[in-house]
Order: C-alpha cells, then sequence, then structure tokens
C-alpha cells in the first residue's frame, strides 16, 4: 500500500465532549466567582485554554495564573466525563480498526491535555488504535499553527504529503494546510458550508473508508 498516515484531532471528530466541556467552565466559573460570557464556548471553541482565559475571558494576565487556571478547568472536565461517561462519534471505531487492519499508522494530534485524553482513551478502549499522541503540553504554540500536525507526523516517521488530517474545527483545518497535509474536515461541530478551507467535507466518518483516505492524500 502507498505511504499514508492519519492524524485525528480529538473533540469532534473521535469523541463529542462538547456538552462537558461547555458544562466544565461553566461548573469552575460558578465556583470561583468567575465571569462567563453567555456564548463563551462557541467563541472559543478549538482555541488553548490559556489563550481563552487571558484573550477572551479576560480572567488574568499572568501566564502562570492563566496556565493553573487551564489546569483546574481540565480537571473538573475529567471530573464531569467519569459521572456522565463519554461515546465515541459514530463511524470512528469502524474506521480506526480499519486503518489498523491495513497497518496505517494513526496519530491524535490535538489541544487536549494528555491527561484528558488519556482518561477517555481509557473509558472507550481505544488506546492501542493510536501510534502516537501528541498532546497540548507538547506544543509551544497551539493551532492555527501547524507544529501539533508536524510533530504528529514525525513521531510517525511519516512525511507531511503523505499525512491526512481529520479536524472540525477552522483553526485545524488552517493549522493542516499550513502543515503541507490533506485535510479532511468533518461536519460534526460547523456547518459543512464553512469548512471549504479543507480539501475535503464529509457529514461525519460513517462514509470514509481507507481507500478514501488513499486516493485523497496529497501524495497519492
Amino acid at each position: 500500500m502507498e505511504p499514508l498516515a492519519i492524524l485525528f484531532d480529538w473533540d469532534g471528530v473521535v469523541v463529542d465532549s462538547s456538552r462537558q466541556h461547555k458544562a466544565a467552565w461553566e461548573r469552575m466559573a460558578a465556583r470561583d466567582h468567575l465571569p462567563l460570557p453567555d456564548d463563551h464556548f462557541a467563541r472559543s471553541f478549538g482555541m488553548r485554554n490559556p489563550q481563552i482565559i487571558v484573550d477572551m475571558f479576560h480572567w488574568t494576565t499572568d501566564p502562570v495564573e492563566a496556565q493553573r487556571l487551564a489546569d483546574r478547568k481540565e480537571a473538573i472536565f475529567r471530573e464531569i466525563v467519569q459521572e456522565t461517561g463519554l461515546e465515541a462519534l459514530p463511524g470512528i471505531r469502524r474506521l480506526l480498526d480499519d486503518l489498523f487492519a491495513r497497518d496505517v499508522p494513526c496519530a491524535i494530534a490535538s489541544s487536549t491535555p494528555r491527561e484528558n485524553l488519556d482518561c477517555a482513551l481509557d473509558l472507550l478502549g481505544l488506546h492501542d488504535r493510536f501510534a502516537h499522541i501528541v498532546a497540548s503540553e507538547d506544543v509551544r504554540i497551539g493551532k492555527p499553527d501547524p507544529e501539533v500536525f508536524l510533530k504528529a507526523a514525525a513521531g510517525l516517521g511519516a512525511e507531511p504529503r503523505h499525512c491526512v488530517v481529520i479536524e472540525d474545527a477552522h483553526v485545524g483545518i488552517a493549522a493542516g494546510k499550513q502543515a503541507g497535509m490533506t485535510v479532511v474536515a468533518v461536519a460534526t461541530t460547523h456547518p459543512a458550508d464553512s469548512l471549504r478551507a479543507a480539501d475535503h467535507v464529509v457529514k461525519s466518518l460513517e462514509s470514509v473508508t481507507v481507500d478514501n483516505l488513499l486516493a485523497w492524500r496529497q501524495g497519492a
């Protein structure tokens, strides 16, 4: 088979944890008496927590305090996940199984903290489907910077032109394109019409096959 590596964003691609993330921000704001805009989640989607806290919520300008608050929010998220559970999005298990069966290496490339990924992968039983993980702690600059995808490709030993990024967020699409990779956008979070910067747009991963990904990658 021709060289191929798949780089998965996490939230909105493998799982839909938007409800739990929104609830975590709101539980934290209520506990700590912090102001939170009504449209906070829609406006901040795809951004890293410290950037959200400093630039959007204006809770602090101190980077150390911003990271402390970011870590606290993710601890609350894991608390909520343990309470409510988590489900893989439609089509993801079948696609991961097919990629695994055909020896296509897969990585997670996400702004999600590693503890969150480990917690969710344990709950879902998907650890063995990913050969490499790049989490928020592993990058200096978040999406739309391409660092996360370039590191994930390097971790798999794959050239960017042989990589297909699967994303749901506009900043992730931009990051994948800047990395020189093929980008497939999944319309789980945003309307399909708004994702046209991607090379291909699908409604869900239920319709995507390994042969599709082989045909779509730029190095084909």
